[in-house]
C-alpha cells in the first residue's frame, strides 16, 4: 500500500514539473500572431533552454547585463547631478540645454544600437555600448566652456541610448521561462546607479561646488568636485566595459541566429551553454528542420542576397505590426514609453537643480543638504525593484496591474510634491515618488522586451526606447520655457503618468507565467 502511494506521489509530482514546465514554454504571443516556422522554432528553443535550467552562464549575464541597467540610469542621474555646478561655473542662463544634448544622444543611440542589433547582432552592440559611454564620460572631466559639457553628454548618452534595448533582449533570449522574472529584479542595479551616483556625488560635489547663494563669480578651482565626479563615474563604467569585453564570452543569440537562418549555430550556442552549466542538451538540428517550409530563409545564395537587402528595408518593424492585435499592442507600448519619456526626465533630471532652487526659497539650500537628500532619495529605489520583482508574479495581477498601478501612484505624489511648505516635506513627496517609479520602471524593462518576439526584438525595444527619448528630448524644452522654479512642469509630468498608466490597461497581453518567443 505504501508503495502505491509512493507510484502515484511520484507520478502526480512528475505531471506537475510537466505541466509548469509547459506553463513556463507557452508563448506570450498567440498563436498566429507571428510568422508560424519562427513560432515553431522559438519553441523548440524555449524548451532546450528550459532544459538546461538557469545556471552559471545565466547568473554571471545577470550581473554583466546588470551593469547596462546601472548605466542607463545612472549618466543620466549624473547629467542632473552636475547640472547645477556647470549651470554656475559657465554661467549659463538655460542649464536645461545640457539635458536637452543628453536626450537628444539617447535618441541616436536607442535607434542606431535598436535596430542595429536585429541587423549585425548582439555581441558586438553589447560589448560596444558601455565601452562607448566609458570613453566619453571621461573626457568629459576636462571640458573648457558650456558646450563642450554638452557634445561630450550627447556622446556617452549615444552610447547609453543602447544598453536598454541590446541588453534585455540577450538576457531574455538566454533566460528559461521559469525565470523570466529576473528581467524585473535587473532593475535592482538601475536603483543602486541612482544610489552609487548620489553617494559619490556627495562628497565631491556637495564640498568642491559653488553654492547658489554665492555672489563672487564662480570659478574652476572652487568648482572643481563635478570634474573629480565624471572621472570617478567614468572610471567605474571602464570597469565594467572590461569585466564584459575580457572577462566573460558572450554567445550570440540562439534565437537571433535561428531567425537569420542559422540553425546549425543557433544549436551549436545552446549546447555551449548547456556545457558551461555542466548539463547536457538533447537539442539538434533536426529538431528545428521539422519546422521548416519551401522557401524558408536558407543558406544559398540567393538567400543571402534576401538577407543583405532585408537589412535595408522595414521587414522587422513591418513584422511588429503583423496582425491587428500585435500592431495594437505595439502602439499602446510605443505610447505608454513615449508619455514617461516625456514625464520621468521633465521632473527627475531636474531634482537636484529643483531641492537647490526651492531649498533656498525653503532658506536651506547649501549644496550640501541638496547632494544629502538627493541620497536620502536614491536610497529609496532599491527597496521600490525588489517590490516590483515580487508584485508581477502575485496571480491574477502580474506584469499590467503592477505597472498600471505604480505609473499612476508615481504621478499622484508628484502633484503631492506641489503641496510641500518646506525642504523637509518636498522630500518626502520625493522620496515617494522615487520610490513607486521604480516599481514602475522594474516591470516596465521586463515585460516590454517579452510581448516582442526574438527576431523582431532589438527592433521593437528599438521602436519603445525611440518613442521615449523623443520625447524625452522635449522635457528640457518644456523646462525652459515653462520655468523650473514654478510647479508647471511637475503637473504636466503628474498628468503624463496618470495618461500612461490609463493606457497600460488597455495593453493586450500579460506575459506572467509564459515564455517569451
Amino acid at each position: 500500500m505504501t508503495d502505491f502511494k509512493r507510484d502515484v506521489k511520484d507520478e502526480a509530482d512528475t505531471t506537475d514539473r510537466h505541466t509548469w514546465d509547459e506553463a513556463k514554454t507557452t508563448p506570450v504571443l498567440d498563436q498566429g500572431t507571428v510568422d508560424p516556422v519562427y513560432q515553431g522554432k522559438a519553441h523548440v528553443l524555449n524548451n532546450a533552454i528550459q532544459q538546461i535550467g538557469m545556471g552559471k552562464y545565466q547568473w554571471e549575464l545577470f550581473v554583466l547585463v546588470g551593469f547596462g541597467w546601472a548605466a542607463d540610469n545612472m549618466w543620466p542621474v549624473i547629467t542632473s547631478l552636475i547640472l547645477p555646478a556647470v549651470a554656475l561655473e559657465f554661467n549659463q542662463s538655460r542649464p536645461p540645454l545640457l539635458s536637452l544634448a543628453q536626450n537628444i544622444g539617447l535618441l541616436a543611440g536607442a535607434v542606431f544600437w535598436g535596430f542595429g542589433c536585429d541587423i549585425f547582432g548582439r555581441r558586438l552592440a553589447f560589448n560596444a555600448t558601455i565601452g562607448v559611454t566609458a570613453i566619453f564620460g571621461l573626457i568629459a572631466a576636462g571640458s573648457p566652456n558650456f558646450a563642450a559639457i554638452g557634445c561630450f553628454a550627447a556622446l556617452w548618452s549615444f552610447g547609453v541610448g543602447g544598453n536598454l534595448p541590446v541588453d534585455s533582449a540577450v538576457f531574455l533570449e538566454f533566460l528559461p521561462g521559469s525565470h523570466q522574472y529576473l528581467l524585473t529584479i535587473l532593475s535592482i542595479f538601475w536603483a543602486f546607479a541612482q544610489l552609487l551616483a548620489t553617494l559619490v556625488a556627495w562628497p565631491l560635489l556637495g564640498y568642491r561646488t559653488c553654492s547658489q547663494e554665492q555672489t563672487t563669480p564662480c570659478t574652476r578651482s572652487q568648482n572643481f568636485g563635478w570634474r573629480w565626479f565624471m572621472i570617478a563615474m567614468g572610471g567605474f563604467s571602464m570597469i565594467c566595459f572590461i569585466l564584459r569585453f575580457l572577462v566573460f564570452t558572450l554567445y550570440e543569440s540562439p534565437k537571433f541566429l535561428m531567425g537569420k537562418g542559422k540553425d546549425a549555430e543557433a544549436v551549436a550556442v545552446v549546447h555551449k551553454v548547456a556545457a558551461k552549466n555542466n548539463r547536457t542538451s538533447s537539442l539538434s538540428i533536426a529538431d528545428l528542420g521539422v519546422h521548416n517550409e519551401e522557401g524558408q530563409q536558407g543558406t544559398d545564395a540567393a538567400a543571402a542576397l534576401k538577407r543583405k537587402l532585408e537589412k535595408i528595408n522595414l521587414t522587422h518593424v513591418r513584422a511588429l505590426f503583423r496582425t491587428r492585435k500585435l500592431a495594437y499592442s505595439t502602439t499602446l507600448i510605443m505610447c505608454v514609453w513615449a508619455f514617461i519619456g516625456l514625464a520621468f526626465p521633465l521632473y527627475n533630471a531636474f531634482i537636484p537643480y529643483t531641492l537647490n532652487s526651492r531649498g533656498a526659497s525653503f532658506g536651506d539650500g547649501s549644496t550640501y543638504l541638496t547632494y544629502r537628500n538627493s541620497l536620502i532619495i536614491a536610497v529609496l529605489g532599491i527597496p521600490g525593484a525588489l517590490l516590483g520583482g515580487f508584485l508581477v508574479e502575485v496571480p491574477k495581477f502580474g506584469r499590467k496591474g503592477t505597472l498600471a498601478l505604480s505609473t499612476i501612484l508615481t504621478g499622484v505624489f508628484l502633484f503631492g510634491s506641489t503641496t510641500a511648505k518646506n525642504s523637509n516635506s518636498l522630500l518626502g513627496w520625493n522620496c515617494a515618488f522615487n520610490f513607486m517609479s521604480n516599481v514602475m520602471y522594474a516591470v516596465l524593462y521586463a515585460y516590454t522586451p517579452e510581448i516582442f518576439p526574438t527576431k523582431d526584438r532589438g527592433t521593437g525595444n528599438a521602436l519603445t526606447a525611440s518613442a521615449n527619448r523623443v520625447f524625452g528630448i522635449m522635457a528640457p524644452i518644456v523646462a525652459i520655457y515653462a520655468n523650473l522654479e514654478t510647479a508647471a512642469p511637475v503637473y504636466v509630468s503628474g498628468a503624463l503618468f496618470l495618461a500612461a498608466g490609463v493606457l497600460v490597461c488597455l495593453l493586450p497581453f500579460e506575459s506572467q507565467g509564459k515564455a517569451s518567443l
